[in-house]
């Protein structure tokens, strides 16, 4: 006998089919819902629960992955990545990469060509620091050993994009979140992309407080992935944004410092650091 959960498993997943094989079709919540024969409203709630996202947020992904599968071929245009993935014009193409990547969709397709990115070499109370910035704000920051290394890793992000060494507001105001007063993180401004999933992990980062700590198994249940911790801490490790984005205030359950991309010895010196500032006040 079938139990209602392997029920709702096959709806969920006779759902994710149904879009992966009609997105471009951009079907509606109401046919996606009567193709597994529910209403709008349970299945929305449904597959939610089911597949950690809203089904319009799904339809989403699997139509922006094609168009940057298509955008990869350099015949494609930005007007025929649009129709081809189902999309009324070239508006709602560039309004879906805007949401999702953060950049254009003719950023992406020229990895970041037209785009100028500022950056600067400074010192922060943790050593070497490498910050880089684009209009909408800071896109990168990372602690380093070796500069020349360092800007490499910087320019894969947007490998053909104009990197220009070039001090500006935005990489001040940046810097100034080393000052350990958290209330200047108003003013400061970041250009993210990434998964669905990591800007939902990025997000809870920036919720710890200073001289708090949270476990990865904190951060996944507060997603809604109460058993995603080995997600959760791939996507920590792909944070491009050193100490802004505090990825040094998540340790394992068992108290331990845990792994930290520059360096645990750097990692227990910040968390230190904060803890005496925040007796401080």
């Amino acid at each position: 006998m079938t139990t209602q959960e392997e029920l709702n498993y096959n709806r969920i997943a006779d759902a994710i089919m149904y879009i992966k094989k009609h997105f471009k079709e951009q079907p509606s919540l109401n046919q996606i819902a009567q193709e597994v024969h529910l209403s709008p409203f349970h299945f929305q709630r449904l597959f939610k629960e089911w597949a950690g996202t809203t089904p319009k947020k799904f339809l989403q992904y699997t139509s922006i992955q094609h168009a940057k599968a298509l955008l990869k071929k350099r015949q494609a245009t930005l007007f025929d990545t649009a129709m081809e993935t189902g999309l009324s014009g070239t508006g709602r193409l560039h309004d879906l990469f805007i949401n999702i990547e953060g950049m254009s969709p003719a950023e992406y397709k020229n990895g970041g060509k037209n785009l100028v990115i500022h950056f600067r070499w400074t010192k922060s109370p943790f050593g070497n620091i490498l910050v880089a910035s684009t209009p909408k704000g800071i896109c990168y920051m990372a602690f380093y050993e070796d500069e020349k290394q360092a800007l490499v890793d910087a320019i894969q992000k947007f490998p053909n994009a104009e990197w220009v060494q070039k001090d500006d507001s935005l990489q001040q105001n940046a810097l100034s979140i080393f000052q350990g007063d958290e209330n200047t993180f108003s003013n400061i401004k970041l250009h993210l992309k990434g998964s669905e999933f990591q800007l939902k992990v990025w997000e809870m980062l920036l919720k710890i407080p200073m001289g708090q700590l949270a476990t990865y198994g904190d951060i996944a249940t507060q997603v809604g992935k109460p058993n995603a911790s080995r997600a959760v801490g791939t996507a920590i490790g792909s944070n491009p944004i050193a100490f802004l984005i505090p990825c040094h205030r998540v340790i394992q359950s068992s108290g331990n410092t845990g792994g930290y991309m520059w360096g645990t010895i750097r990692k227990t010196a910040i968390i230190a650091w904060e803890s005496a500032k925040c007796e401080m006040k």
